[in-house]
């Protein structure tokens, strides 16, 4: 019984200074992987899988890191999780494209007080302390929304309707994202100032084709009167494309109904240069050298920017052509 008690007492001595020499470990020795948690908060449009793949070709083992990808499925709670996990597992960084803008000032603190830093990719948090992340990037989704709203009001003018009645038929991405958030901002503005513009109706369709073609399919049955769809990304575009197809209804650069989408996957650039999409608002994916740049700057002990933006284009049929399609990556 002493012998095992003695046993036991050594096996508990050994963990403890196994324990002691991790926590004691904190420099990276040379050759060594950098390990990133990356919280993505799913997989439900096009722009997201690009984007993924994006990442996941940027942070490899090739380039020095060890990806840990955890696919939220569009719940803020498992992103949560996620992210405490990877403060237990001591990852040397996170990344996170967030589900929703608020919700975050816990776990940020708790990354913070691990002394692991942490990016926000893609959408925004809104914080009270910008301090708790290192450095945001991501897309201008404000002056995306501003750039289809200026654009529609100049084609309404260009077919003579610039004093006509206006019903706008407004598909919503995920509520609280910030995507969402700022590309509804200056079609509500433009709505509220003009007299002749309203929506018809206004239907969260959570970024995806399948409740992009739901919700438009059940409000045309009731009402097919409208003028504009203005949809807040691809995906929902073509559900609502397929919805106006079995309507019966026209639409794009030569039909009634005036389709504005967001992103500009290569799929809906080619409807736009076939003239069944009339604007392509773009949403670059590809942050994944921004962010393995950004990554490299911070451990080189750079100055970090608080916020980057990507440059961006609308594409009308006008601006395309096969070749600038065929060449795209996503």
């Amino acid at each position: 019984m002493r012998a095992e008690i003695r046993l036991l007492a050594a096996l508990l001595a050994l963990l403890c200074l196994t324990g002691c020499a991790v926590r004691q470990t904190t420099e990276p020795q040379e050759g060594e992987l950098l390990v990133v948690g990356f919280s993505q908060l799913g997989s439900e449009s096009s722009w997201r899988l690009a984007n993924t793949a994006s990442m996941t070709a940027a942070l490899s083992r090739e380039k020095g890191y060890e990806l840990l990808l955890e696919n939220a499925k569009q719940k803020q709670d498992n992103q949560l999780a996620a992210v405490r996990n990877f403060i237990l597992q001591g990852v040397d960084l996170i990344v996170i494209a967030p589900v929703a803008e608020t919700g975050w000032e816990s776990v940020l603190q708790e990354a913070k007080e691990a002394q692991i830093p942490v990016i926000i990719m893609d959408r925004e948090v809104a914080v009270e302390d910008e301090n708790l992340y290192l450095s945001s990037i991501g897309s201008d989704f404000l002056r995306e929304g501003e750039r289809a709203v200026e654009w529609l009001s100049g084609e309404l003018e260009r077919r003579g309707r610039g004093e006509d009645e206006i019903r706008i038929l407004h598909l919503q991405g995920t509520y609280g994202a910030t995507s969402q958030l700022m590309r509804t901002k200056p079609i509500e503005d433009v709505v509220r100032e003009k007299s002749n513009w309203s929506f018809a109706a206004q239907f969260p369709a959570d970024y995806t084709e399948a409740k992009g073609y739901e919700v438009v399919r059940d409000y045309l049955r009731v009402d097919p009167d409208i003028d504009v769809i203005y949809s807040e990304n691809d995906n929902m575009t073509f559900g609502a494309m397929r919805a106006l197809d079995e309507a019966g209804l026209s639409y794009g650069a030569d039909g009634d109904v005036i389709l504005i989408s967001f992103d500009a996957v290569r799929k809906a650039l080619q409807y736009c240069l076939e003239g069944r999409i009339n604007l392509c608002v773009e949403c670059n994916p590809l942050h994944g050298p921004r962010v393995e740049e950004l990554i490299r700057q911070y451990e080189e002990g750079q100055s970090i920017p608080k916020h980057i933006y990507v440059e961006e284009l609308i594409f009308t049929r006008d601006d395309l052509t096969q070749e600038l399609i065929d060449s795209r990556e996503y």
